[in-house]
């Protein structure tokens, strides 16, 4: 079966540059049929031709390592080592991530058994699958902030094996952080954020609760907040209310995949009520409640 080489991945599975995941999957199973080494014994051409679109198909369906090869062709592999300078861990080969659950894609239709009706059985010599491994991976707040750097040990040919991986901004808990430590192995690293003392976290925006004299908010006042990048001032409104929020724009979570874009940190009023006070502070409630009265 003769069959023509191809780099562009668009056109290695005969679909347009627009086209949705549906017309992928199909452009590929169609393909998968036609050119799979199960049903051409001995064809090098139909091998090579398989594997094109195989890995052509990895990509597309991919939507993280589609948006890269759309940006940057070729070099798309190179894509985090171009954008952030948190380039690639493991002889070179780059990690993608997730945003939830789920994996590599060497099972999404199911096995090829299926997609071949019982072909793949008759193979005698199959290429064997990628072994999959996966780590759970412990960051506080300020690394999935920041980005940071782990150190892992995997086995290989039964040796342990200790490699770096990057960690990128704004992971989050049930973020997947995927490398290709070798050719046969793929590798996800589960992210789970831990709890902070202070901040809470919702998506990409952030909530810090402040306290708050009760004089301070009911006049107004400035203050200093807690940032995730350090203490910024803030003017408090007279006549604040509890539970009040004041949005601090871009002070939240950075973005995964974009650390430039970040959510925004939702400072929450608190007004807190003195425990003990003093019988001139006595007098002064007492004037107040005075007022309020003669206003109703």
């Amino acid at each position: 079966m003769a069959v023509q080489n191809t780099k562009n991945y668009y056109d290695a599975l005969g679909v347009k540059k627009d086209a949705d995941e549906k017309d992928i999957r199909q452009a590929f199973r169609k393909l998968a049929r036609e050119y799979h080494p199960d049903l051409n014994p001995g064809d090098k051409g139909a091998e090579a031709k398989f594997k094109e679109i195989n890995e052509a198909n990895e990509v597309l369906s991919d939507p993280e390592d589609r948006k890269k090869y759309d940006k940057y062709g070729d070099d798309w592999k190179r894509a985090d080592e171009i954008e952030s300078h948190h380039g690639t861990r493991g002889r070179g080969r780059p990690y993608t991530w997730e945003t939830g659950g789920g994996g590599f894609n060497s099972d999404m239709f199911g096995g090829f058994d299926d997609l071949l009706g019982g072909a793949g059985r008759r193979r005698s010599n199959p290429t064997p699958a990628p072994k999959q491994l996966e780590l759970d991976i412990d960051v506080s707040l300020e690394e999935a902030y920041l980005g940071t750097k782990r150190t892992v040990t995997i086995t290989q040919n039964g040796q342990d094996r200790r490699i770096e991986v990057d960690i990128p901004h704004g992971v989050d808990t049930g973020s997947v952080v995927k490398i290709k430590p070798a050719s046969d192995q793929n590798l996800r690293l589960k992210m789970n954020v831990q709890p902070h003392p202070r901040f809470k976290r919702v998506g990409s925006d952030l909530s810090l609760d402040v306290s708050m004299p009760l004089d301070d908010v009911a006049l107004g006042a400035e203050i200093e907040v807690a940032t995730m990048t350090g203490k910024v001032h803030l003017k408090i409104p007279a006549g604040s209310q509890n539970g009040q929020r004041i949005r601090l724009k871009s002070k939240g979570m950075p973005k995964l995949g974009d650390s430039e874009t970040k959510g925004d940190l939702f400072v929450v009023l608190r007004p807190q009520l003195p425990k003990q006070i003093d019988d001139e502070e006595q007098k002064l409630f007492e004037q107040l409640r005075e007022l309020r009265v003669g206003k109703e």
